[in-house]
């Protein structure tokens, strides 16, 4: 029995060993700002989906009975009052009813304005997104996998494409909802010019990749020089003339990523997501492999289990370049956050401390299992929601600290 146990133990490790080794293949070494420009916060995205749903209701209010009920599309648990509470200068309750507060609306209207005035750039990114294709055609469904990375509102498909019907147009061959895509009518060759093209235009150079890695990276700086002689070869060429598995393919297919990640809000998309085009761009069935060899160019990440390639020029530390002015609306809302859910730790932390002397409870005392002193004030950020209690650095205090600055997810609906 004993020596079955054993046998059984010794399977569950190698199991998760093999299990954790095929997974480490999907990032590089972490490189701590970086991994911070990739911060995301679960209780940001949360915030955000309520403030939708807010919008969506007459005259933006929506009960509270009613928003506890949605709490389970949300993976939440508790109350919705306790959580709304933590948010004061994003969220205003009266008579068991949430609206968004006055500053909350501010933002909103930002940001609708900030849409309605950004209807060209849209078109524009939407048309090279399609002459990045095959057949210059993407499923609607497909096109809205990205897009929150590329900022379109949720509407754009009856509010941008009707104002351009030279340049697209709706197709539907089989009637069904899932088939329904968008078609380029007219290639325009002035955007199809690459992000690294228009730079070296800018530079009077040949078009080149940068790299971005320091000078002790001997190794990756000769196999990138290596790849830097390989020819340019532009993504918005037909790629059919190419053969697989050459390097000129290769070199394209590196292109083709880098241009992508060019056109997003926050130089950044999800390895997962990206395979989902592997037709329509012609792209490796092995991408996460593709990346890794180009670390380079490409950083790639494994941050809360979500695999996610970041392009390394865009970024100075943790910083992004050039912020769209999206990103710095969608910025100020978590610094809005950040405001109030601080507002709400002292709130709590002065109620703990009264409590306390009340009942004669110490303030500091020994940890007996490491023998070092800590405050009985633990940090009031923590949410109860569960689900993700157990993700580790999700909820660490450093992590907190920067949610903020959270890039906009993905699988927000």
């Amino acid at each position: 029995m004993l020596r079955i146990r054993i046998d059984n133990h010794l399977q569950a490790r190698v199991a998760q060993w093999l299990f954790l080794r095929r997974f480490s293949l999907w990032s590089m070494k972490k490189e701590a700002e970086l991994e911070s420009a990739l911060s995301r916060n679960r209780r940001w995205v949360v915030n955000n989906q309520i403030k939708n749903i807010i919008l969506r209701y007459p005259n933006n209010e929506i009960p509270i009975e009613t928003l506890q009920k949605k709490f389970k599309t949300l993976d939440l648990q508790g109350k919705a009052l306790n959580w709304l509470s933590k948010y004061p200068c994003c969220f205003q309750i009266h008579d068991n009813r949430c609206r968004l507060t006055k500053r909350m609306m501010n933002l909103v209207a930002q940001e609708h304005s900030l849409i309605d005035s950004l209807q060209p750039f849209f078109a524009r990114c939407l048309a090279k997104l399609l002459m990045l294709t095959l057949h210059n055609r993407l499923t609607v469904l497909k096109i809205n996998e990205f897009k929150r990375s590329f900022g379109f509102p949720d509407d754009y498909v009856i509010r941008i494409l009707p104002n351009y019907p030279n340049l697209f147009r709706i197709v539907n061959e089989s009637g069904r909802r899932s088939s329904m895509a968008v078609e380029l009518l007219h290639w325009d060759p002035d955007l199809a010019v690459s992000a690294v093209e228009a730079s070296a235009v800018k530079l009077g150079t040949p078009p080149r990749f940068s790299c971005s890695l320091p000078s002790s990276w001997v190794k990756s700086w000769e196999r990138f020089r290596e790849f830097d002689e390989i020819p340019y070869i532009s993504p918005y060429s037909d790629p059919r003339g190419l053969v697989e598995g050459s390097k000129e393919m290769e070199k394209r297919n590196v292109g083709l990523v880098h241009e992508l990640l060019s056109l997003t809000l926050w130089k950044k998309a999800s390895i997962v997501k990206l395979g989902h085009f592997r037709r329509e761009f012609v792209l490796p069935d092995r991408l996460n492999v593709l990346l890794l060899k180009h670390p380079g160019i490409f950083y790639v990440s494994n941050k809360y289990q979500i695999y996610t390639v970041l392009l390394r020029e865009a970024y100075v530390g943790s910083q992004l370049v050039d912020k769209d002015p999206l990103v710095v609306v969608k910025e100020m809302f978590g610094e809005l956050m950040q405001e109030g859910l601080h507002e709400y730790n002292q709130r709590r932390r002065l109620f703990n401390l009264e409590k306390r002397r009340k009942t004669g409870i110490p303030l500091i005392c020994v940890d007996g299992a490491n023998g070092r002193r800590r405050n009985h004030e633990v940090d009031e950020d923590s949410d109860g929601s569960g689900g993700d209690s157990k993700v580790g650095g999700l909820f660490d205090p450093e992590e907190r600290k920067r949610f903020y600055r959270v890039l906009f997810d993905d699988d927000v609906s």
